[in-house]
């Protein structure tokens, strides 16, 4: 897959939402509701759960969370008993998130943040010049939105 770091729009969308306070996957699900379905407060809504590694408890994080559901949303299977649509989405998941593993050294929040393991405090940092300066996640939500704009571009949408 060839990302384009240098240019990516989505990229810059995401990274903008995230400044303005969105977590890390709003940021990228946002970066994306005109191809969603959803409206902005739904796409808000249905990722607010995954910041900060889903509710700050530093797992996978938010901005890979985001960039998994706006896939899924796009190019998902809804028949569980599907079983070749489930794989080739499990697969399209896993390219996704070893494209950003291969960029980032990991998909885990805490990983990513250098942070000791488990959960953090339920209650979300202060959004600071310092915040900004010490957290790579304005560019974490950068790349995710960026690679998922490359997946895209080779791999047209389906008709809905």
């Amino acid at each position: 897959m060839q990302v384009d770091y240098e240019s990516s729009e989505r990229g810059a969308r995401a990274r903008e939402l995230f400044t303005a306070g969105y977590n890390c996957s709003q940021a990228v699900l946002l970066a994306y509701e005109d191809l969603c379905g959803l409206s902005h407060e739904e796409a808000a809504r249905l990722a607010s759960s995954f910041g900060g590694g889903m509710g700050r408890m530093r797992e996978v994080c938010g901005a890979v969370s985001g960039m998994s559901m706006v896939a899924g949303l796009a190019y998902g299977y809804s028949d569980p008993t599907d079983r070749a649509a489930k794989a080739e989405h499990y697969r399209r998941i896993q390219e996704l998130a070893g494209e950003f593993r291969e960029r980032n050294g990991s998909i885990v929040c805490r990983e990513l943040l250098g942070l000791s393991p488990g959960p953090d405090r339920p209650d979300p940092s202060e959004r600071t010049a310092g915040y900004y300066r010490k957290r790579p996640c304005q560019e974490l939500v950068f790349d995710a939105a960026a690679i998922l704009e490359a997946y895209i571009a080779e791999h047209p949408l389906p008709a809905s």
